[in-house]
């Protein structure tokens, strides 16, 4: 059996590398290339699936942003009501405290014309 032992001269390291070496480099550089390549594939599907979450949450985000918006719309018109409700209130109170105040005076006249 024949073996080439053919000699180059190593670009980098200006060294004497024969064909046993630069097969050793060649093999490790694919070795690293083919790790690379799976890098990169499972980069890319873990990218698509992060765009995927991305998408749901914005959908879910601008649903709950509506949400909000209804509840505090809501919330408004409830404040609005209790407030007109108060009125109602408030103005019962002061027919209450006019006809108290007419029942005082009444008999504040009535104790005046007993003088």
């Amino acid at each position: 059996m024949v073996t080439l032992n053919c000699v180059f001269l190593c670009h980098n390291s200006k060294t004497v590398c024969n064909m046993a070496d630069l097969s050793i480099i060649v093999s490790e550089i694919e070795l690293k290339l083919r790790k690379l390549l799976d890098e990169k594939q499972r980069l890319a599907v873990e990218n698509k699936r992060l765009a995927e979450e991305n998408a749901t949450l914005e959908k879910e985000n601008l649903a709950l942003r509506q949400s909000a918006t209804e509840l505090q719309d809501k919330i408004n018109k409830s404040t609005i009501v209790n407030a007109l409700d108060n009125e109602g209130e408030i103005e019962e109170g002061r027919k209450l405290i006019k006809e108290l105040v007419r029942e005082i005076d009444q008999c504040v006249s009535i104790l005046n014309s007993k003088e």
